[in-house]
């Protein structure tokens, strides 16, 4: 019977989400608010990730830490239920998993890892198969310093492995100038609009693509929300719309989809505009659910995908 080993391992943070929906100003000011729906749903964006790639029919693992807790028993069930490998999943005695309780507005808005948990995973049978490797929480851990990141993506990359990086807001205030070493060693990179502006001190996403061209990145995908992506390389620029009949319920994970739908179709070997196209397809679905990773389809996914962007 053959093995079949993961396809990508996924680098980063798994938390619960608690989202609260719908939550506007007004609740802060009253004595009690009924809510349509409190759950605790899958969080953190490699977790999050992950899960996607799962839904997608791709094989994820996910290399993370958890406490030995109720919120880690539940994330570890999230995994086994979607069949993602959590062997590299570390549980720590006397760690808290971390809970973050999200207040999803009317219209939808909304224990670190450090580098030795991680390296001890690379050996791991986890990797044996991986042909990508994607830290989902670049900037996420204080615990995961910039020079820790470069070394991480070194190793990776000395195992032949195509790397990929998704990010949030720079925590400390950093810029292309403090994170341009570890950023360089990137094949693919799925900044948004905002975060790519903070690194690059460049509000165009063209000139913020280009920026982290220049800096050394391969790939760029910038997430322009309801507008789509910018897709850049240096021998390719594609605009690709979002899908446009989706109605946004709540956009935690959308950004995580996003990313999880692009390495999905990059393992299919779809070209840079198609991987696009399919991201911005399972980001849509993401959005019209509340919580990370609502029941959408990959059946879902490739018929929107027709319907997102076919032309330039």
């Amino acid at each position: 019977m053959p093995v079949h080993f993961p396809e990508v391992a996924v680098i980063g943070a798994a938390i619960a989400d608690i989202p609260l929906a719908p939550v506007g100003p007004e609740v802060f000011a009253a004595h009690s608010t009924p809510l349509a729906r409190i759950a605790m749903t899958p969080g953190g964006d490699a977790l999050n990730e992950a899960l996607a790639l799962a839904r997608l029919g791709r094989r994820p693992a996910l290399v993370s830490v958890v406490g030995e807790d109720a919120a880690g028993d539940f994330v570890l069930r999230a995994l086994t239920d979607a069949r993602v490998d959590a062997s590299c999943v570390r549980r720590i005695p006397g760690l808290d998993t971390g809970i973050n309780v999200v207040l999803v507005g009317p219209d939808g808005e909304r224990r670190f890892i450090s580098l030795s948990d991680i390296l001890p995973a690379l050996d791991s049978p986890a990797f044996a198969g991986a042909k990508i490797a994607c830290l989902a929480s670049l900037f996420v851990s204080p615990l995961l310093t910039l020079d820790d990141t470069a070394a991480l993506f070194d190793a990776l990359k000395a195992r032949g492995l195509t790397l990929c990086a998704d990010t949030t807001r720079p925590k400390r205030g950093e810029t292309l100038r403090e994170a341009g070493a570890a950023l360089s060693r990137l094949d693919y990179f799925f900044p948004n609009r905002d975060e790519a502006a903070l690194l690059t001190g460049e509000k165009d996403p063209d000139r913020a693509a280009d920026a982290l061209l220049n800096a050394g990145v391969k790939h760029v995908a910038i997430k322009l929300g309801g507008a789509g992506c910018l897709l850049k390389s240096a021998g390719e620029r594609h605009l690709v719309p979002a899908f446009a009949g989706a109605s946004c319920v709540d956009t935690t994970g959308a950004g995580d989809t996003f990313a999880a739908g692009f390495i999905a179709a990059l393992i299919e070997g779809r070209p840079l505009r198609d991987c696009g196209r399919f991201a911005n397809a399972a980001a849509s679905l993401c959005v019209e659910r509340v919580g990370a990773s609502g029941g959408w389809t990959r059946d879902e996914v490739e018929e929107r995908f027709e319907g997102v962007g076919s032309r330039e």
